[in-house]
C-alpha cells in the first residue's frame, strides 16, 4: 500500500469527531479582564497545553439563529475564567449568511490540493476551543457549555494536546507527531502577534470587525509509520530543518536562514516545507500559529492545525498556494476544519452581526 493509499483508507472510516477553535476574551480570570479593558484580542500568551475543540450549527437549520441562541453559550464561557482555563468562539460564514452580514474572508473552506474533506468533519455555524492545564478539565468545562447550548448541535469535535509545549524567545515552540519541534516562525512579542492577526480599520472590513482575527482549522491524518520508517537525515531534507529547529545550514533555530545564499538547494531542498511555506525569512508570513496533536482510538493521529491572521488570503491560502508539490505531501492527507471569524472582545458585535 502506497503513503497516500494509507492515508485515505483509515481516514474514510472517521465520521464527526475533529474540530477547531477560536480566541475570546476570558482567556483566565486575570487576561480575560485585560483584553477587555483593552478591547483587544490577546493572541501573544502561550497556549494551554490541552484543548478541546467542538463545531457547533443550529438545530433548526431554517430559522435564523438569534442573538439570544448565543448568550448562554458566551454566558457559560465566560464562567470558564477559574482554573487556568482558557474559552474561544468563533463564527461560521453559514451563520454570519442567515443575517445578511458578509466579510471579506469569510467562506466555507474550501478542498485544497491533495485534500479529501468529509464534510461532516467540516464548517459550522458557530466554533468552540476550550484549553486548560488537563485534558480532565476541558471535558468537564466542554460538558458545562454544551449542557446550556440548548437549540445547538454538535457537528464535529476533537480533543488535542501540545507535547513539550514550551516558550523559547518569546515565542510558542511544540513538539509535532513528526518528532519536530515546531513554532519558530510564530511572533515573539503581543504586539508582533496583534500586527499579523489582528483586523485593522484600513481593511475595508465592518466596523464591528475590527479587532478581530479569521482563523484557519486543518484536521491533518499524519502517516507517522511511514514517516518514522525513513532516516532521520531524510525526514531533515523534508522538513528543511533539524529535529531540535536548528537550520540545515547550520543557522541556529532562533534566527534567519539564508535561503539566497543556496539557490539550488543543495543545503535546504527547494521543495522542503519551510523552504515553499517562508521562502524570504525576512519577511515570513502574516499568520500566527496555534496547533495542537491529536491521537484517536483507531489509529488516527495527526494534528489540528491552527492558525490566526487578519488577511486570509495574505496569510493561510497564500502559504496553502506555495505548499503544493512539496515533498511531504505524501505523509499528509487534511480530512477536515474550516474556515471562521473571532470577533473582538465584548459583546457589541452580537448586535451588529446578527441582525434580526
Amino acid at each position: 500500500m502506497n503513503r497516500r493509499a494509507a492515508l485515505i483508507a483509515p481516514a474514510t472510516a472517521v465520521v464527526a469527531t475533529v474540530g477547531g477553535g477560536l480566541w475570546l476574551s476570558c482567556q483566565g480570570r486575570e487576561t480575560g479582564k485585560a483584553a477587555a479593558a483593552s478591547g483587544r484580542l490577546q493572541l501573544g500568551q502561550p497556549p494551554a497545553p490541552h484543548a478541546v475543540f467542538v463545531s457547533l450549527d443550529r438545530r433548526d437549520g431554517g430559522r435564523k439563529a438569534r442573538r439570544n441562541d448565543l448568550k448562554p453559550v458566551l454566558e457559560s464561557l465566560d464562567e470558564l475564567q477559574v482554573g487556568g482555563l482558557e474559552a474561544r468562539i468563533g463564527l461560521g460564514a453559514s451563520l454570519l449568511g442567515q443575517h445578511g452580514t458578509t466579510l471579506r474572508h469569510l467562506r466555507s473552506m474550501p478542498a485544497h490540493a491533495g485534500d479529501v474533506l468529509d464534510p461532516h468533519q467540516c464548517h459550522g455555524d458557530v466554533l468552540l476551543q476550550i484549553a486548560g492545564p488537563t485534558a480532565g478539565a476541558v471535558r468537564t468545562a466542554a460538558r458545562q457549555v454544551l449542557s446550556r447550548a440548548h437549540g445547538w448541535r454538535v457537528r464535529w469535535r476533537i480533543e488535542g494536546a501540545q507535547a513539550a509545549g514550551e516558550t523559547v524567545d518569546g515565542r510558542a515552540l511544540a513538539r509535532n507527531p513528526f518528532h519536530f519541534t515546531e513554532g519558530f516562525g510564530n511572533p515573539d512579542s503581543q504586539h508582533a502577534a496583534n500586527e499579523r492577526a489582528l483586523v485593522r480599520p484600513e481593511q475595508g472590513q465592518p466596523k464591528w470587525a475590527v479587532g478581530g482575527t479569521y482563523q484557519v482549522v486543518r484536521i491533518i491524518r499524519m502517516a507517522t509509520e511511514l514517516w518514522d520508517a525513513d532516516p532521520v537525515e531524510t525526514q531533515e531534507q523534508i522538513i528543511g530543518r533539524r529535529r531540535d529547529g536548528r537550520w540545515l545550514d547550520g543557522t541556529p533555530a532562533g534566527e534567519r536562514a539564508n535561503f539566497a545564499s543556496d539557490p539550488k538547494g543543495k543545503l535546504t531542498p527547494l521543495d522542503s516545507h519551510v523552504r515553499l511555506a517562508a521562502p524570504n525569512r525576512r519577511t515570513p508570513p502574516p499568520i500566527l500559529r496555534r496547533s495542537y496533536s491529536y491521537v484517536r482510538d483507531d489509529g488516527d493521529r495527526g494534528m489540528i492545525f491552527s492558525c490566526f491572521q487578519r488577511d486570509l488570503a495574505e496569510g493561510f491560502e497564500a502559504v496553502q498556494r506555495r505548499l503544493e508539490g512539496e515533498a511531504m505531501a505524501k505523509y499528509l492527507l487534511t480530512t477536515g476544519g474550516g474556515y471562521f471569524f473571532v470577533p473582538p472582545p465584548g459583546d457589541a458585535w452580537i448586535e451588529r452581526a446578527l441582525h434580526p
